[in-house]
């Protein structure tokens, strides 16, 4: 199943590791954490907390412990199509709290969800679309998407719940158009 994940972090530093993830399965459910840092991870920045509003004293208090979280997320989220819409930024974070809680890195992967969103939509217009046009039509259902998309609010499960829904929008967009091809 897809899975929309997201991250947010101490810094965007080398050292920087995560604060918080959250994710939304393509059915909607949904789940998030905040990340009590390991021992080691002693890298913070006053900005990043201003843009995500986690303390390191919120995390310390009310955190949970990071090799739970990892643990978590690797019952929950083996096997399924994971997307970020960072991915080289959430996957250094996911690698981060993989590794600190002794779990292989490679275990859990991501993928772009730009690219996972495009190829959903391809795969419903190719059957009514004609071949020369098939990547116009895509492109402009993904442009209008993203000219509605608003400024992300910089929490982990806001930003997935926002991949999440401009899934949604894009695949609905797509069959609308995908039927209103076949009907033409």
């Amino acid at each position: 199943m897809l899975v929309f994940l997201d991250f947010e972090a101490s810094s965007l530093a080398d050292r920087s590791y995560p604060v918080e993830v959250g994710w939304v399965w393509e059915d909607g459910r949904e789940e998030a954490h905040l990340i009590r840092p390991a021992p080691r991870w002693t890298d913070w920045d006053m900005q990043a907390e201003a843009i995500h509003g986690i303390s390191r004293s919120e995390l310390e208090d009310r955190g949970e412990d990071h090799a739970e979280v990892a643990r978590r997320m690797v019952e929950v989220l083996s096997g399924h199509d994971l997307c970020a819409s960072a991915p080289s930024w959430d996957g250094k974070w996911m690698s981060a709290l993989l590794r600190a809680a002794d779990i292989p890195r490679h275990t859990l992967r991501l993928r772009d969800s730009d690219d996972v969103i495009a190829e959903a939509a391809r795969a419903i217009l190719k059957p009514h679309c004609a071949a020369d046009r098939l990547e116009q039509t895509l492109e402009s259902i993904l442009t209008l998407d993203d000219l509605s998309e608003g400024p992300p609010a910089h929490r982990a499960l806001d930003d997935a719940r926002g991949e999440w829904r401009k899934w949604q929008r894009v695949m609905k967009r797509a069959q609308e158009i995908g039927q209103a091809q076949a009907g033409a």
